[in-house]
């Protein structure tokens, strides 16, 4: 296994502003706004709620206004700097396997929850409206809106969304490539695997990235 970081910023541009992003496997997803973007693996005007990926640097411009999110895997170590990230945490992968980077959605009704459940690889999520609990590895936070947080994948989670308002986070996940086009949870309890679920997504993006 080797050490890497996975980093979510957030990118604001107002109305006529550009910027550059540097080479890395990257995930943007627009929170509002519309922007074009351009790098060697080609070119898209991206709306709000959709996604995009590249490998390479990239240019990107807003006429009028908008503010992104961005998720980045890099080697341990590196110090190319795209801003200051909202949140940074170090993943272990083996450089030998196949990986992809997946960008999606969950939306969650009021009072919604996910049962205790695992996922097969780490990620960062970033919640777009509502609030959640999060209960893992004997604790639990409480997140708002525009709070982050990071998932080791196997360490088991219960999820509690608000029970006033609609909750929807974006999320980006390192997962095997084997899961491409598949869902990536298991439920830690088999009486939950049956059990209806209110929870929708929305996969934008089951990018594969070489290491």
């Amino acid at each position: 296994m080797a050490g890497y970081t996975l980093s979510l910023f957030e990118h604001r541009l107002a109305a006529g502003g550009a910027m550059a992003l540097s080479a890395a496997n990257r995930v943007l997803y627009v929170v509002d706004g519309a922007v074009k973007v351009a790098s060697a693996y080609g070119a898209a005007a991206l709306a709000v709620n959709t996604a995009w990926c590249s490998p390479a640097a990239v240019a990107i411009d807003s006429p009028a206004g908008a503010t992104l999110l961005a998720w980045e895997l890099r080697r341990a170590g590196d110090t190319t700097s795209d801003g200051r990230p909202v949140l940074t945490a170090p993943v272990a992968l083996d450089p030998t396997a196949r990986y992809l980077m997946r960008g999606d959605r969950v939306d969650f009704p009021v009072g919604g929850v996910a049962y205790k459940h695992r996922h097969q690889g780490p990620g960062i999520r970033r919640l777009l409206h509502g609030s959640m609990r999060i209960e893992t590895q004997g604790a639990h936070h409480d997140h708002g809106a525009g709070e982050a947080w990071f998932e080791t994948g196997p360490d088991p989670v219960f999820a509690a969304a608000s029970t006033r308002e609609e909750t929807a986070f974006a999320r980006c996940m390192i997962l095997p490539l084997a899961l491409k086009g598949k869902s990536s949870i298991s439920y830690v309890d088999d009486t939950d695997k049956d059990k209806p679920k209110t929870q929708r997504y929305q996969v934008f993006i089951d990018f594969p990235i070489q290491l």
